[in-house]
């Protein structure tokens, strides 16, 4: 699972249901807006990432270890209680810290182009209607992974204890961080040579 599956489990289960799916929302955007980009100019999106490959990089793989940081020292059990969830809510905070950290993965592009040229997927070129089909069944298919996806999770919340969420809080961390450390070595690594 990448880092925001791993984000939304964690907020699935220190503050529940709606807090998770919202943060899975805040991903759905920003690969809406990756996949609408990608549609409308590969060319020019992939010279744009090829001149400034190293920045965007760079900058997803600090935001990766600033946010891992943040997550690893965050007390998830402060006021938690597995039967009950936090009055406190924070759903415009959640949607866009997940937005803007899927949004700092640039590489998703080259996925979404990949997948595009394996399907033989150009909307564009196919007219209008095509375009909207293509961009609700993103939609979709998105939403409903993080609709079911939480909805599961939640179910199973309250048969998480104390030392899980500290360990699932510590593990998340720790991941994000190694995930960001880890693209920024391989980004400077990579332009050495």
């Amino acid at each position: 699972m990448g880092p925001i599956n791993m984000l939304v489990v964690q907020r699935t289960l220190s503050r529940g249901y709606r807090h998770g799916l919202v943060t899975g929302l805040g991903a759905l955007l920003s690969d809406l807006i990756y996949a609408f980009v990608t549609l409308m100019g590969l060319s020019l999106v992939s010279d744009l990432l090829e001149k400034n490959e190293l920045i965007f990089q760079s900058v997803g793989g600090a935001v990766l270890v600033i946010f891992g940081y943040i997550v690893f020292r965050t007390n998830p059990l402060k006021g938690w209680r597995p039967d009950i969830l936090p009055q406190k809510t924070r759903y415009v905070k959640d949607f866009i810290s997940s937005f803007f950290l899927t949004l700092s993965n640039a590489a998703i592009i080259f996925v979404i182009i990949t997948l595009y040229s394996r399907f033989a997927f150009n909307p564009i070129a196919d007219g209008p209607a095509y375009l909207t089909a293509a961009i609700l069944s993103i939609t979709f298919g998105n939403f409903s992974w993080w609709y079911f996806f939480t909805a599961f999770l939640s179910r199973f919340r309250k048969h998480f204890n104390r030392r899980g969420l500290v360990l699932l809080n510590r593990v998340v961390g720790s991941i994000l961080i190694v995930i960001g450390i880890g693209g920024i070595v391989m980004t400077l690594f990579s332009k050495q040579f």
